[in-house]
């Protein structure tokens, strides 16, 4: 399989781009990660077989199949193959039975791990969506606790005491202060973040940068629950300031990675054959 990954890559043309890219998870490349589900499907079909650790060979039916030349190997023919359509159809664990032959995914080209991604990436789109809508709806003092707690739990501001007394000036629906970079306060970042629902443009980001200039501060943090213009996002990069925006999807990025408003409803593991432990 080492081997065929590199040649089926130089056969298709894969650029050095192509071959970089990772799965969403960050633990396989995508082209790797293809090339091993074809080789299961291809082995599931009868087409091929492993006859050792990480082998595969053709079988007297594969053969068969690039006598015929199909014009496209795909899921549709492989389902000619009874032993391939048992391994593809999904089972509802209740019953245990085949679903309807009418199912969506019988003739997906996508694999087992494509449909999940695709599946997690909905469900995060989602909790984004429903996430931002919650903090609309929630009082300014809550907006305030959520941010002390998500600067909190990403390494900022020491103690919860501290970042309440430096982040908590309410204002126009929003809070503004200044917190430690570190636990040790070696540096510190001035904070605006309001729950703005139209576009900010670049009056309220210079504005901002200005406030920076009057407090002798290098770097600021400007948090929207809305989103960034294309000239303020422009702005900031120009200026010696050091400044990041953080619109709404990325504020609730942040609170799902961190933990904050949000908990785990179900966990799935992968798991995949341990080869040292098979091995000699």
């Amino acid at each position: 399989m080492s081997d065929l990954y590199e040649q089926l890559a130089d056969d298709k043309e894969l650029s050095a781009e192509d071959r970089a890219e990772l799965l969403k998870s960050g633990g396989q490349f995508v082209y790797h990660n293809r090339i091993g589900w074809a080789r299961t499907y291809l082995k599931k079909a009868g087409l091929l077989d492993s006859p050792g650790r990480g082998l595969v060979m053709i079988t007297d039916r594969g053969r068969q199949v690039l006598a015929e030349r199909p014009p496209k190997l795909n899921v549709s023919y492989l389902r000619r193959y009874p032993e391939f359509v048992e391994f593809h159809t999904y089972k509802p664990p209740a019953s245990g039975g085949p679903a309807s032959a009418d199912d969506a995914n019988a003739e997906s080209e996508e694999t087992p791990q494509d449909l999940l991604e695709r599946a997690h990436d909905e469900l995060r789109r989602q909790l984004v969506d429903d996430l931002l809508d919650r903090v609309l709806k929630s009082p300014p003092s809550f907006f305030e606790r959520l941010v002390v707690d998500l600067l909190l739990r990403m390494g900022y501001g020491g103690s919860r005491e501290d970042a309440g007394r430096t982040i908590g000036k309410s204002g126009d629906g929003g809070i503004d202060g200044v917190i430690s970079e570190d636990r040790l306060g070696l540096d510190v970042i001035y904070i605006q973040a309001k729950r703005w629902e139209g576009r900010v443009g670049r009056p309220v980001v210079q504005a901002f940068a200005g406030s920076l200039e009057g407090a002798r501060a290098r770097k600021g943090v400007l948090i929207t629950t809305s989103t960034f213009s294309s000239d303020a996002q422009d702005y900031v990069r120009k200026i010696e300031k050091r400044i990041i925006l953080v619109d709404g999807p990325m504020l609730a990025g942040l609170m799902i990675e961190h933990n904050v408003g949000v908990a785990v409803e179900g966990t799935y593991e992968i798991k995949r054959i341990d080869l040292d432990y098979f091995g000699e």
